[in-house]
């Protein structure tokens, strides 16, 4: 046989092959279409049985449309429900949100995934079960996934046999499910009644002992926020502290206008905010919490110096004519937001500090919060550098130390007090910028913190950084351990008797002064 020469048996026995393969596909297409269209038969049968005048056959066209269906019937089903009677709409409206909650499990954002999760519990449709286990065992989020689990665990409790019942209660215990607590409590009643049947009885034990972990738990996640609480509010306590800290131990200068300086930033915030309104795209908005910093820092500064420079600089040395004149002062600052501004105003919170972290099971921790913590955080080691670790921290410490020796030794204490009277304005700004997340902008914000900011300086101990940390501490930490027993009011006042017990005991505060000035 020649090279290359293919025989004619093998040419025909490849054309038959492509000429059969050919056929079947073209057989194939015919038999697809036709399974499809049996499929969408009954869907397409339970479209027009909706619509029905009997109940029973609405309701069986309900189920089925819920088992078999899926989002692309959501415009049919919303076209024949504008059309359609007011049975015709209750029948078809639980269809609509299954179908719209199942669709959504699957979704981009994973609020909407949780929040159909919780949706689907109120439905009471056992089908969901199904769903929300499938959503589960892929979902990348674990929060997400813990609302999936306790959902479908919350549907299992509806069920008819008596282990899978048991087993969801179990669950549910396991999972410390606040949302299952009052449905465990039910279980419990029900299974001490007089009637209770062996199962019953049996599904209040295993309650119990859910009910028992889910308090259990419930009570460290109680602790761990308010202890979360109670650091939140110490640093805020401490930013409106550090500057009243540095101006009272240098200068020896009790300003009841710190607070104002505080709404001062707070106003200052508010203006950035409306400027970025009126003259900004509103795709660069959230940029305007940044930029109101540094305005708010000078804003309350340049508050500070001229305060320092009109009224302060002659009173050096009275400390009791300094309190009446700063009271005045801020009395008139008050007032005059007050006239300008309104009663009450609000800075909206850019769109990466709403919200929260949920870092556990009943542990909700605001960004805003947190984002405060930080900044009390990066606000302490600014103050510490600039103080100990440059050449102006060395002078102001000079002068609070010893202000004549200073004034011998070439440092210009006038200056010195002046700078160093609006820095500490400008960090009261600081407060009022970072308070803005938390609360409204009324004339009365430094009013809530003033008094509560002079505890912490005096229990401290007067110009000390370290006594203005620890006391800031202690008060915003003992303040939410005792609003949950005795008040916002009572806590005021046994935190305020607790402070006046310890300086009858320490005069000098936490950490004493030191120096050639000190008390011996």
């Amino acid at each position: 046989m020649r090279r290359g020469f293919v025989p004619f048996s093998k040419i025909v026995i490849v054309l038959f092959l492509l000429i059969l393969s050919q056929g079947t596909a073209v057989a194939e297409q015919p038999l697809t279409s036709e399974v499809a269209a049996v499929a969408a038969a009954p869907i397409e049968q339970a479209l027009r049985d909706i619509t029905s005048e009997d109940a029973a056959v609405r309701s069986a066209a309900a189920a089925l449309l819920i088992a078999q269906g899926d989002a692309s019937l959501l415009p049919t089903l919303d076209a024949i429900r504008a059309e359609a009677d007011r049975a015709t709409r209750q029948a078809i409206k639980p269809v609509i949100d299954l179908l719209k909650n199942h669709a959504n499990l699957t979704s981009a954002q994973s609020d909407t995934r949780r929040s159909a999760a919780a949706d689907l519990v109120g439905t009471g449709h056992p089908e969901a079960i199904i769903w929300l286990e499938e959503a589960a065992a892929k979902e990348p989020v674990w929060w997400v996934k813990y609302t999936m689990e306790e959902s479908a665990q919350l549907l299992r409790l509806r069920a008819d046999a008596h282990a899978v019942r048991v087993g969801a209660v179990k669950k549910l215990g396991e999972l410390r499910s606040q949302n299952g607590l009052s449905a465990l409590k039910e279980l419990v009643e029900a299974g001490v009644q007089s009637g209770a049947t062996d199962e019953q009885r049996a599904l209040a034990d295993a309650a119990h002992a859910s009910i028992g972990q889910i308090d259990m738990w419930s009570w460290w996640a109680g602790a761990i926020e308010t202890l979360f609480r109670g650091i939140s509010l110490s640093s805020i306590l401490l930013m409106m502290s550090l500057g009243l800290a540095i101006v009272f131990g240098l200068m020896g200068v009790i300003n009841m206008a710190h607070g104002e300086l505080m709404m001062v930033g707070a106003y200052a915030t508010f203006v950035t905010q409306q400027a970025f309104v009126g003259w900004v795209s509103p795709e660069l908005f959230d940029w305007y919490f940044p930029a109101a910093l540094p305005v708010a820092f000078l804003a309350a500064a340049a508050f500070g110096w001229v305060l320092e420079a009109t009224v302060i600089r002659f009173l050096y040395g009275r400390l009791l004519e300094t309190l009446l004149a700063t009271w005045g002062v801020s009395l008139i600052l008050m007032q005059a937001a007050r006239v300008y501004f309104g009663d009450l105003t609000a800075v909206i919170a850019p769109q990466a500090l709403r919200g929260g972290a949920q870092v556990m099971v009943g542990v909700y921790l605001p960004y805003n919060r947190i984002f405060i913590i930080l900044l009390s955080i990066v606000c302490v080691l600014g103050i510490y550098f600039l103080l100990f670790r440059s050449n102006l921290g060395i002078r102001v410490r000079s002068v609070t130390q010893n202000r004549n020796m200073s004034a011998c030794l070439g440092i210009p204490t006038r200056k010195v007090d002046s700078y160093t009277f609006a820095f500490a304005s400008g960090l009261a700004g600081i407060a009022g910028w970072a308070l803005t997340m938390v609360g409204n902008v009324d004339p009365g914000l430094g009013q809530n913190y003033i008094v509560d900011a002079f505890m912490v300086v005096v229990t401290g101990g007067v110009g000390k950084l370290a006594g203005t940390i620890w006391a800031s501490l202690g008060i915003g930490g003992l303040n939410k351990l005792i609003e949950p027993v005795s008040g916002a009011v009572y806590g005021k006042v046994f935190i305020l008797v607790g402070v006046i017990l310890f300086l009858q005991w320490r005069p000098q505060g936490l950490f004493a002064a030191k120096g050639r000035n000190a008390d011996a």
